[in-house]
């Protein structure tokens, strides 16, 4: 007669799976703490410091620095010319929020490139040409466009694509929300109707 293998007792069976259990939630937490380390969260998660001074190109061909947005909120986020989904989108919602502004509020919105190298100045001003014109275009040499996305923990990476020297660029999508003194105050949703958007701008005016 074959040996019939015995079963565990109920008990210790139940001490491995909380084992299992335990151990898969501490590979979660781990996890969550890389993804942390790239996708900055709103700043009521900490006192984690975002930004700081800049001084990159407009469209315009002009140096814009931190300074000259001064006293008046904007939003930021970064993304490039050739990105296909989330760039154009985001900028056809801020440019939906600032119509429900109105034309005489004292409002911008930073659109940072994180591929210098194709998008120049006159790139940035003819694509901006479709949205509202109180989006500004910033592009500059490489390693300041490093230090920018750096300050605000912003992720970017070249993909290389099918045909030779084409590529895309992954980057972090998120918008953020810059008050008065260019502080960062919070990421701004822009999944939401632009008039209730438009209200919680209006607050920081």
């Amino acid at each position: 007669m074959k040996d019939v293998p015995k079963i565990a007792p109920r008990k210790h069976a139940s001490r491995q799976l909380r084992a299992i259990v335990i151990g898969f939630a501490i590979g979660l937490a781990g996890l969550a703490g890389v993804v942390y380390a790239v996708m900055p969260g709103r700043a009521d998660l900490g006192s984690a410091e975002i930004g700081g001074s800049f001084a990159m190109i407009g469209q315009d061909g002009r140096v814009v620095t931190n300074a000259d947005l001064v006293g008046r909120p904007y939003l930021m986020f970064f993304g490039y010319t050739h990105c296909p989904d989330f760039c154009p989108t985001a900028l056809f919602d801020i440019s939906a929020v600032f119509k429900e502004l109105g034309p005489d509020k004292k409002i911008a919105a930073l659109f940072v490139t994180v591929d210098p190298e194709r998008d120049t100045p006159d790139i940035l001003k003819a694509y901006l040409e479709n949205f509202d014109s109180r989006i500004i275009g910033l592009t500059g040499d490489l390693s300041k466009t490093e230090a920018m996305a750096k300050a605000f923990r912003v992720y970017a990476k070249k993909v290389p694509g099918e045909k030779s020297g084409d590529y895309t660029v992954d980057h972090t999508g998120i918008v953020y929300l810059m008050d008065k003194r260019g502080k960062f105050v919070s990421t701004f949703n822009l999944q939401r109707p632009p008039r209730q958007a438009a209200r919680e701008l209006d607050a920081y005016l």
